[in-house]
């Protein structure tokens, strides 16, 4: 009888166990298999902290000696972790590129609510030499210009409008086939090649697809990941950046990545660094959702998170060495 009670107590306690290791595994299940669709679009964002408490429950089980979920518990963890892990330590290889250095930066103004003095000083601290922007807009341009901009960035291809879905790309150097791209859900995409002396020419472009903010946009949100220009290893040597509203834990993202380019946080080991999140004072764990993606020709040498007040988004700034011509 004792027996027998002994059973019926530790019953509880194993189904406990079950039901907090289930939705680790559902979770690992849906992010390895690249399943991130509808509301599972905007939930697979946070999934560095999913692999957090992944590992706390995988220990608890195995404390508890629970050994069939903790089984689970501790596949789900282990598979989490091989996914987000690798962001967080520096690629041996970033590339084999040995020409001149090209400073980059990437900023989401909120439609005109950053402080333009913080841009500015950011592109003069930090020397760059080519700066994209999201959610740019006419008012936007003027405050930049009437703080010296053209000065430090003469050529520029600008679409402003005034929402979220303007763009800019701004050049210390010559910028050619200049155009935009304009996606389905009308939100757009300035590009421009940058002629840096001693390089092979560059196709930059300021990149912003439509935001996953709920089930009536994420077709959309969808086909503008997938109309983002794949990489041409045998072409032009390309750089996307910008806001890309998607992390590496997506997988429209992952399979632009795979064609040929290089996320240099991912590279640096800073991919798990957050640009999107609290800084508006929203209550949201941030998430890398602003990356620079460079053909792989390219070396990526150092990424920085930096601080742009009016912003919900952190600009990314990344040092970046080009292939000489062919």
């Amino acid at each position: 009888m004792s027996v027998d009670l002994s059973r019926r107590s530790r019953r509880p306690l194993s189904v406990v166990c079950w039901v907090a290791a289930g939705p680790f595994a559902v979770w690992a299940l849906v992010r390895g298999a690249g399943l991130d669709y509808g509301p599972a679009i905007q939930l697979i964002a946070f999934t560095p902290y999913v692999t957090g408490a992944a590992l706390v429950v995988a220990l608890v089980t195995l404390v508890l000696r629970r050994w069939a979920p903790a089984v689970l518990a501790v596949l789900a963890a282990v598979a989490l972790t091989a996914m987000v892990l690798p962001r967080a330590v520096p690629d041996a290889d970033r590339g084999a590129a040995e020409g001149p250095v090209l400073r980059v930066l990437t900023a989401n103004v909120l439609g005109g609510g950053a402080q333009p003095d913080a841009l500015i000083a950011l592109v003069r601290e930090h020397d760059v030499d080519v700066l994209a922007i999201q959610e740019f807009t006419g008012a936007v341009g003027a405050a930049l210009d009437a703080r010296g901009l053209a000065g430090e960035l003469p050529y520029r291809q600008l679409h402003a409008i005034d929402s979220a879905a303007g763009s800019a790309l701004y050049s210390r150097y010559p910028l050619t086939d200049v155009g935009v791209r304009v996606h389905s859900s009308q939100f757009t995409q300035a590009y421009g090649t940058v002629n840096v002396p001693g390089a092979a020419p560059v196709l930059a472009e300021s990149v912003h697809p439509m935001a996953p903010w709920g089930m009536p946009v994420l077709d959309d949100w969808r086909t503008d990941l997938g109309n983002l220009p794949r990489a041409t290893p045998d072409g032009p040597v390309r750089l996307l950046l910008g806001d890309f509203n998607s992390t590496l834990d997506h997988s429209p993202l992952r399979a632009l990545v795979a064609s040929g380019y290089r996320d240099a946080a991912d590279a640096t080991g800073r991919g798990l660094l957050g640009t999107w999140g609290p800084y508006d004072g929203s209550p949201i764990p941030p998430v890398q959702l602003d990356h620079v993606l460079a053909d792989r020709r390219i070396r990526v040498e150092s990424l920085e998170v930096l601080r742009l007040p009016g912003s919900d988004h952190r600009p990314v700034f990344a040092t970046l060495r080009l292939p000489r011509p062919q």
